[in-house]
């Protein structure tokens, strides 16, 4: 049974397979016809293809024309507006800049863009009429702008007044409303105050506010004209303009405020009074002209040429050069002219305002084209030092070597003194300058090359104090005259600067000297007067020496001869009344140090008048006419010698 039932699975099988060959065969059929109508199909859209690609090709060529159409009208719609803006550019240009000076700046931007544009384009090179026609209305557009900026520039340009310069000055240094200038001092220094702004102006901080020289309004429109004309070629053209318009102002307001060229000959002929007041016054200008005038000018040159630095510099240069030449000139002058001592200190002065605007003159006047003004500047400054350094040694020679003939015959203080420690007093003013100068020439430590300086002034000072004492016949003058002038030295030192830099020891050693010649005074003005007043020859046994207040004052006059005594009292009384008549014109200006000689004359003759008197009077006044020879009081000689160096004139001696 299971035998039939496998067989029954096996038929079906076969059946099955049979059935599946069957439909794969129909399957290949079909597929066989597919693949026939395929080809065919393939065959077909070949030869439409063919048939189509000259259509294809009519297309693609109807379509490029229509791009290159395109393309052309868009050309020529650029070159027909380039076209429209060159007539627009020419009729603005045509009309002038004097209307619209924006849109006139504006065309020439326009036409020089159509220039440019016809210039690349195929059939319109620079031989083609459109640019040479553009080009020649663009030089005439540039020429009229050069008119227009000279036109501007000359408008705007006027020589700035005096006053609204010291209106620009800070309050401190505007002038006063009176005198503008003040009488030189002893030593011919000016007293004015533009030496101590020299060191005060940096701790104040001093502000200088320069004036705008040309209305700031119109600087942009300056600047834009002047770009025109650079980018056009004509910086040459433009600098002519610049310099002839501002240049000559300049130097009209600098000679409105009253600055001079003058040369050394005319230096030399003015007289000193009125040259000291013109220094004072350049030293004024030089301030006002660096930092107003010229700073002013930078400003405007820096704007109008904005872009352009060496041509701001080049016409900064040429504008500013005839005015610093008429400024410096005048300082040469006084550094080349005839060295003197009272010329000292301006130079001085001169020299610290050209210290003083250094920095600025290097900032302001930068760059190459400025170099030689720069280097004028520098040259001056360099003079001055050496001639006020030669000018200081001229005077250490000229202090020792003075012959002057001026009669002091009261024994006072002598001119020569005064004047001298009065130079050296307006030389410590000058304490930071002159170690620059000695640092410049010498090197070395400054302090120590002033302190030098002046002990070797003050050392020929009393080389020619002691030449002129021996003019006096009469010794005790020639002390009382030195210790006059000694003592008004080390007086002055102690009061000022100098003491720091001398020191204590000069000073205590100049001190004994004035001591010195009040004792050699009073040796030899009031030895022959005490010698009458001297036991000596009067006694029986003629022993001693000494005068009446020595050992044996208090003794008797026993052995003493009434007529030698009478004698001693006549010449006594004649010799003072000789001393007190001379004396009395005689003069010791200083109150202390006459107080102080007249007591140390007291206390050597009053004590010896009163023993004489007590000792040997009694002779006397035995005798007839006592009065007649015991004429004073030791009060009296107290109250005449009150008298003494009061420098009264022979007449008052007399009363």
């Amino acid at each position: 049974m299971k035998m039939g039932i496998a067989v029954a699975g096996v038929d079906v099988l076969s059946e099955k397979a049979a059935m599946m060959r069957e439909s794969l065969q129909k399957s290949q059929t079909i597929a066989d016809n597919v693949v026939t109508i395929l080809g065919s199909f393939d065959h077909r859209l070949s030869a439409l293809e063919t048939a189509m690609r000259p259509t294809q090709i009519r297309t693609h060529s109807i379509r490029k024309a229509h791009e290159n159409i395109d393309r052309t009208l868009k050309a020529a719609e650029v070159i027909l507006a380039h076209f429209d803006q060159y007539r627009q550019a020419e009729a603005k240009i045509l009309k002038g800049p004097h209307e619209d000076l924006e849109n006139y700046l504006q065309a020439i931007e326009n036409l020089r863009s159509n220039i440019q544009f016809f210039g690349s384009k195929k059939g319109f090179k620079s031989t083609d009429g459109i640019v040479v026609h553009a080009n020649n209305l663009l030089a005439k557009a540039i020429s009229k702008l050069e008119d227009e900026f000279r036109q501007l520039l000359l408008s705007y340009s006027k020589p700035v007044e005096p006053e609204r310069l010291f209106d620009c000055l800070p309050n401190s240094m505007r002038p006063s409303s009176g005198s503008p200038h003040h009488e030189g001092g002893p030593s011919g220094k000016i007293p004015s105050n533009h030496h101590s702004e020299s060191h005060n102006n940096n701790a104040d901080a001093v502000v200088y506010t320069p004036p705008a020289l040309i209305p700031p309004r119109f600087l942009p429109l300056l600047h834009d004209l002047a770009q025109q004309m650079v980018e056009a070629g004509h910086q040459q053209q433009l600098l002519k303009i610049y310099r002839d318009a501002r240049s000559n102002v300049l130097e009209e307001s600098l000679q409105k405020l009253g600055v001079e060229k003058l040369n050394k000959d005319d230096v030399q002929k003015l007289q000193w009074e009125i040259l000291e007041a013109k220094i004072g016054n350049w030293i004024h200008f030089m301030r006002i002209a660096v930092k107003l005038l010229f700073a002013g000018e930078r400003k405007v040159c820096d704007q109008i040429f904005e872009g352009f630095d060496s041509l701001s510099e080049q016409c900064f240069a040429e504008v500013t050069k005839n005015s610093v030449s008429m400024l410096l000139s005048f300082g040469e002058a006084i550094a080349k002219s005839k060295r003197s001592p009272e010329k000292l200190f301006v130079l001085l002065d001169m020299y610290e305002i050209m210290q003083e605007l250094h920095s600025e003159i290097e900032t302001l006047f930068k760059g190459e084209a400025c170099f030689g003004i720069r280097e004028a500047a520098t040259s001056l400054t360099k003079r001055l030092a050496q001639t006020a350094q030669e000018t200081f040694g001229d005077f250490e020679e000229a202090v020792e070597k003075d012959a002057t003939k001026t009669a002091v015959t009261d024994g006072t203080v002598h001119p020569l003194t005064s004047y001298v420690i009065n130079y050296v007093k307006f030389l410590f003013d000058y304490q930071s300058t002159l170690k620059q100068l000695f640092q410049e020439f010498e090197g070395g430590n400054d302090s120590s090359q002033l302190a030098s300086v002046t002990v070797r002034i003050m050392q020929a000072l009393q080389t020619n104090l002691d030449g002129k004492s021996k003019q006096y016949k009469d010794l005790g003058l020639t002390h009382l005259f030195l210790m006059n002038n000694i003592h008004y030295i080390v007086r002055s030192v102690r009061r000022s600067e100098a003491k720091d830099l001398l020191g204590d020891d000069w000073v205590q050693r100049h001190r004994r000297i004035v001591q010195q010649h009040a004792n050699q005074y009073k040796r030899n003005a009031w030895a022959k007067i005490l010698q009458c007043l001297s036991i000596q020859g009067l006694t029986s046994s003629g022993g001693g020496s000494g005068t009446a207040g020595g050992d044996g004052a208090t003794g008797s006059s026993s052995g003493a001869s009434r007529a030698i005594v009478k004698d001693r009292f006549k010449a006594f009384n004649v010799m003072f009344e000789e001393l007190h008549q001379k004396q009395s014109q005689w003069t010791v200006p200083d109150t202390e140090l006459r107080e102080s000689l007249r007591l140390a004359v007291a206390e050597v003759l009053l004590p010896a008048y009163r023993s004489f008197v007590k000792r040997f009077g009694p002779l006397v006044e035995s005798g007839k006419n006592p009065q007649k020879y015991i004429k004073y009081t030791a009060e009296d000689l107290d109250r005449m010698l009150g008298e003494f160096f009061e420098g009264k004139n022979m007449n008052e001696t007399k009363r």
